[in-house]
């Protein structure tokens, strides 16, 4: 099986379950927002392999790094408002540098 897939299909689970532990009152604010940045991250992955173009995979996987990139800022802004314990955080951002270390050298080598 695809590493890639493994990695983003991980942090989305991993942050689906997280976040269900965040405050109420952000389900339209954080917890939204990181959810919907981390699924963007392997849907990218996913459309761009089903377009079966070298190109095209390559650009959806520049828009799942931007992803990427967000979902590393979601972590440690829910850690800074204390949704987050240190730990938990430390996993996730790891998660997110393994998976950004994949996509940048797919993205490099196509």
């Amino acid at each position: 099986t695809n590493p890639l897939y493994i990695k983003a299909d991980s942090l989305a689970k991993s942050i689906y379950t997280i976040t269900r532990s965040f405050p109420k009152d952000e389900s339209y604010g954080i917890t939204s927002q990181i959810r919907r940045a981390v699924l963007s991250i392997i849907l990218n992955i996913i459309e761009g392999f089903a377009r079966q173009s070298p190109a095209e995979y390559r650009r959806f996987l520049i828009i799942s790094y931007g992803s990427l990139k967000e979902t590393s800022y979601l972590i440690d802004f829910a850690h800074e408002q204390r949704y987050l314990n240190h730990d938990t955080r430390d996993k996730l951002l790891l998660l997110t540098e393994e998976l950004g270390k994949i996509l940048w050298s797919i993205i490099h080598k196509s």
